[in-house]
Parts: C-alpha cells; structure tokens; sequence
C-alpha cells in the first residue's frame, strides 16, 4: 500500500459511513458523466463505479500521482468502466470531458494546499459543469459560503457567489483519513449558475473585488483609489466609506459594469 505523499497533499480517505453520506450526496444516477478528481487508493471510486457500472455507465477519473493507479485499478476489480485520466488536475480541460447533452458532476477530495486555484479552475469552463462536490479544509468551505458582515466573507466568498450555488453539507473530522489532517473537512456542493445580475465584464469584477478586499480595514474610496474615486462609486449606488465586508456580490457587479463601460 502507497504512503500518502506529502507533495501531492493526500490524505487517503477511509471511514465508511462517511463514504456512505459522501455518496448519499451526489446521488448518483444512470447516465451521469462523473468524473472523480484525486481517487487515491478508490475509497469512493469503488462504491461510484458499482453504482455507474451497474447501469452500463463508466467513471473517469483524474490522478496525478502514478504509483497509486496500480492499487486504483486492483481495488476497481480491473473494471472496463473505470477511465483513469493520469494527470494534474489543474491542467485538465474539462470540456473536452463532457458530451453533447451530458454536463458533467465532479466529485473528489482535493488537495488542500491547491483547492482555490483548481475551484477557478473549474468555474471558468462551467459550461460543461452540472455540480460538483469536494471534500475541502472545513474553513475554506466556511469562506465559500459565508455572507456580508460574517467574520468569514471575503474575497473567495464574493468570487463564488458570482458564479454558483454553495452548500456546506456537512463536516468531517480527521480520523476519517490516513493521516489524519491537522484541520477538520468538510463536504461542499457547488452548482454552476447564472447570477439574476448582470456581469459585463467577470475580469474588471474580480480586479473590483480582489482591491476591495486587499486591505480589509480600509474603506472602499480608499481601497479603490487606484480604480474609482468616492464620485464613481456613489454613481455605482455605494457608500464610498463602507468596508468592502458589508457588500454583497451584486454591489461589486454594479460598480465593476460602470468602470467597464467607462472605460
């Protein structure tokens, strides 16, 4: 049995009622395209492919540490339905996954040191994306979801609720993984949408909200100084000495869309 590797930030998924609830989750369903990102040693991938299998369907999965596939493939009963994709799963493109028809449903436990990066990821070919679910740091997953004026919300939290429904499901403790995380986990549901807001430009929107959240302390007019002036955001319908915490997405939007169509 493979050592969990540092490097790739694994930490091999074990407890079976946790699996259980993990499963009980997505809800599998004939003809689903899911795809497993980070299977490990298939703790999750084996209980997916009975259920996919079953019905004639197959799973793909993403892994990119290539001493554990052999384990992988013996725990997956060397099953022609199992898909293994050896592969970074930042550098993956998705679309290319999907099928005329078939957006796909992402499941995994990923890697705590890159999960920020890989949810953008994701979310820029959302196109292809029906929901997924991860298994992330518990924090992590409390900023996803929190709102304006909870110790939480920031910048992940605005980026996201621009793009998608989140949901904390529920939480998971360390003794649930070999080795146990020095943190506790948490299960998140992420549903792809369009915002009932418009967003002209989504790139001016992040700048607006990565600015905004820079320096937490510090007003919008003095936080955006380098972007709009106090007039600016007043046109925008903002306070200019509000804190970037007490907006909601919308508000970002609004003044995002007027610098744009300033421009």
């Amino acid at each position: 049995m493979p050592e969990p590797k540092r490097r790739f930030g694994q930490n091999f998924l074990h407890d079976p009622q946790v699996i259980a609830r993990i499963l009980r989750a997505i809800h599998p369903q004939p003809g689903d395209a899911l795809v497993e990102i980070g299977p490990g040693l298939g703790a999750l991938t084996v209980p997916l492919l009975e259920k996919l299998a079953a019905d004639g369907g197959t799973l793909r999965v993403i892994e990119i540490d290539r001493d554990v596939i052999p384990h992988l493939l013996e725990a997956a009963g060397h099953s022609p339905a199992l898909h293994i994709t050896q592969a970074d799963a930042l550098s993956v493109d998705y679309r290319q996954l999907a099928t005329p028809g078939r957006r796909l449903r992402l499941v995994g436990n990923l890697p705590y040191n890159i999960s920020t990066p890989i949810l953008f990821h994701l979310l820029e070919q959302a196109d292809a994306i029906a929901d997924m679910h991860f298994m992330l740091q518990k924090e992590v997953v409390e900023r996803m979801c929190a709102g304006p004026g909870e110790d939480d919300y920031g910048r992940l939290s605005v980026a996201l609720a621009a793009r998608c429904e989140v949901a904390h499901l529920f939480n998971v403790g360390p003794g649930a993984f070999r080795p146990p995380p020095k943190v506790d986990s948490a299960i998140v549901r992420l549903k792809p949408r369009t915002p009932d807001y418009a967003i002209d430009d989504m790139a001016m929107f992040d700048r607006v909200v990565m600015l905004a959240f820079a320096q937490r302390r510090k007003t919008l007019s003095n936080a955006l100084k380098s972007l709009a002036d106090a007039q600016t955001i007043r046109a925008a319908g903002l306070d200019p000495g509000l804190r970037a915490e007490r907006l909601h997405a919308r508000d970002f939007a609004a003044l995002a869309n007027l610098l744009h169509g300033g421009r």
